[in-house]
């Protein structure tokens, strides 16, 4: 397992954990980071990174993509 902030552009991986106390992992349920479900890194600027989860484009600071672990 990983951090999101560390794949591969154009990659496709599966979320395997969200971690983060339950304001955040629940935020990022609502965004669509749910376990099991499959993401992809479309790019990464400065540690923020641009990523297509159920298809729709989302953008997520470097720190929120540091609790999601694929």
């Amino acid at each position: 397992m990983m951090p999101l902030s560390l794949a591969d552009t154009d990659a496709t991986y599966i979320i395997k954990r969200v971690g983060g106390n339950e304001k955040v992992k629940k935020h990022l349920e609502n965004l669509g980071f749910v376990v099991g479900s499959e993401v992809t890194l479309v790019t990464s600027m400065n540690g923020n990174v641009i990523v297509k989860v159920k298809e729709a484009r989302i953008a997520i600071s470097d720190e929120m993509a540091r609790k999601i672990m694929i």
